[in-house]
C-alpha cells in the first residue's frame, strides 16, 4: 500500500482540473429540471391562454345571431370548426356549453372546460403540485341595448 506524503496531498488540494466537470455534474440536472419546469408551465399558460381566446372568438362570432338559437349554433359551429386551430388545444378533450344567462336575458355566456392530462407538465412533472388538469374559461357578451 503507498502512502501519501504530505507534499502529495497539497498537490491534491491545489489541482483544479476537474473541477469544472464535477461542478457541471453536479448543477446540470437541476438546470435540466428548472427548463424542463418552464417550457411544461409555458405549454399550459399557453394551452389557458388559447382557451380564453377561443371562448371570447366564440362569443363574438355568435352576436351576429338574430335570436338565441341562432347564436347558439354559430357559437357552437365556430367551436367545432376552429378549436383545433389553436395552439395547444386538441377538440376532443374540450367541453362546451352556450346559453343565455338566466338572470340576464341580455347576456350570452360561452362556457368552456378543457381537460389537461394530455399537455406535457403532467408527464414532465410527476410527484410535483401541478395546476389544476381541468381548464374552465367563460366568456360573456352582452346583446344589444343599453
Amino acid at each position: 500500500m503507498t502512502s501519501f506524503r504530505p507534499a502529495t496531498w497539497a498537490r491534491l488540494k491545489a489541482d483544479r482540473s476537474a473541477a469544472t466537470a464535477v461542478e457541471f455534474t453536479i448543477l446540470a440536472p437541476l438546470f435540466l429540471l428548472l427548463i424542463m419546469g418552464m417550457i411544461s408551465f409555458g405549454i399550459y399558460l399557453a394551452a389557458s391562454h388559447s382557451l380564453q381566446q377561443l371562448a371570447a372568438d366564440a362569443t363574438r362570432t355568435a352576436i351576429a345571431g338574430v335570436d338565441s338559437a341562432e347564436r347558439r349554433a354559430l357559437a357552437s359551429l365556430f367551436i367545432e370548426r376552429n378549436a383545433d386551430a389553436y395552439p395547444f388545444i386538441q377538440r376532443v378533450h374540450l367541453v362546451f356549453d352556450i346559453a343565455e344567462d338566466p338572470l340576464n336575458p341580455n347576456q350570452f355566456t360561452v362556457t368552456l372546460r378543457y381537460d389537461a392530462h394530455s399537455l406535457p407538465v403532467w408527464a414532465a412533472m410527476k410527484g410535483l403540485p401541478l395546476p389544476p388538469a381541468e381548464m374552465r374559461r367563460i366568456s360573456t357578451i352582452r346583446m344589444g341595448g343599453l
